[in-house]
């Protein structure tokens, strides 16, 4: 089996739209009040309308960049938070929360 698709709480819709549609070019569906789903990211999925922000230390969601320094621009001009950085063998990451509080990271290879 293979992952299928992807699920992130959201506290707020519209600030997920305009954070994820700004940084990387997401678009995206609404599906009533509870739900909106996210395409044009290599791996389709969604939000699902939350109350709390998730705790950190969870599952991780990570993204592939070509160029690392201009993904963590496009993230910190559209709102994210860097929250670490780091290198290892073959490659180096960030880690950011969007609006919401999730954790995602992007990693490109050295």
């Amino acid at each position: 089996m293979k992952i299928d698709y992807v699920e992130m709480p959201a506290l707020d819709f519209g600030a997920m739209k305009a954070f994820y549609g700004a940084a990387f070019g997401w678009d995206f569906e609404e599906w009533g009040d509870e739900y909106m789903s996210f395409s044009n990211s290599g791996l389709e999925g969604g939000f699902r309308k939350a109350d709390t922000s998730p705790p950190r230390g969870g599952s991780l969601v990570i993204l592939l960049a070509e160029d690392l320094d201009a993904a963590e621009k496009a993230v910190t001009a559209a709102g994210g938070d860097i929250i670490e950085r780091h290198e290892f063998p073959g490659g180096r990451r960030f880690h950011f929360t969007d609006p919401s509080g999730n954790e995602l990271a992007i990693w490109t290879k050295t």
